[in-house]
């Protein structure tokens, strides 16, 4: 199997971008905040070219406090990213998603670079930098997504409890569809940048069980842990 990974020239990567732009004018035409998608790939992009040049230093590093400092910043941005869809915001939810993200992120990371992978040493940057980004990343989408259900529910008039098991369904709704897709419908993004570099597909196959495991496991638990610190919060001024 071939072992090279194939460059893709600038001219060719130019045509990625045909479709960004169709959604951009349909967003656009149809009166829609197209601005901020605007924003979004300009920000992808400057930020991809940045940690293009940081992670060749990060994963030369043998440094144990750098890569935490760079996994404490992946989850502060996380956690801020995960309450933007939330319209009214509350002084407590930035916190509240922090520590959900990060008791669920923290606790699936250790278990899959240590129980799993077993690294050595077990800061390893090239395996933990990625899998802590799936991780936060993943845990971050469904917090974001409970918490704006949540509030949608409360503004309706639906009961906390109905409103928290509305939420958490709802923000397992595309992990669980990754789940059913996955190996129909589509090879995920480890498996296929695996097979594409010449790993054995039965090798890349285990990785990616691996990562839909992590995945399902870390958003589920951030969900819960957010909502219920929204409900631990809310009895608390009840009571007051």
């Amino acid at each position: 199997m071939n072992n090279v990974v194939q460059l893709i020239p600038i001219s060719n990567l130019a045509w990625t971008f045909v479709p960004v732009i169709i959604v951009i004018g349909i967003l656009y035409q149809w009166s829609l905040d197209a601005r901020t998608s605007i924003y979004a790939v300009i920000r992808m992009l400057i930020q991809l070219l940045l940690i293009g040049y940081a992670l060749v230093y990060i994963f030369e590093t043998d440094n144990a406090w750098i890569v935490m400092l760079v996994l404490a910043v992946m989850l502060l941005a996380s956690s801020w990213i995960a309450i933007r869809p939330v319209k009214h915001k509350k002084s407590g939810d930035y916190l509240k998603a922090f520590i959900s993200i990060s008791v669920s992120g923290i606790c699936t990371l250790w278990l899959v670079t240590q129980a799993v992978l077993e690294l050595q040493p077990w800061f390893l940057p090239h395996y933990m930098i990625p899998l802590a980004g799936m991780i936060f990343a993943n845990s971050m989408n469904s917090v974001s997504l409970a918490a704006e259900r949540y509030e949608s529910e409360i503004a309706n008039g639906t009961p906390q409890n109905k409103a928290r098991h509305t939420a958490l369904h709802a923000s397992l709704i595309p992990t669980i569809n990754m789940l059913f897709a996955v190996g129909l419908v589509s090879l995920p993004g480890m498996m296929t940048g695996q097979i594409l570099s010449g790993v054995s597909p039965h090798i890349a196959v285990r990785y990616q069980i691996m990562v839909m495991c992590m995945i399902f496991g870390s958003a589920g638990i951030s969900s819960a842990c957010f909502l219920t610190l929204v409900k631990l919060d809310f009895a608390t001024k009840t009571k007051d």
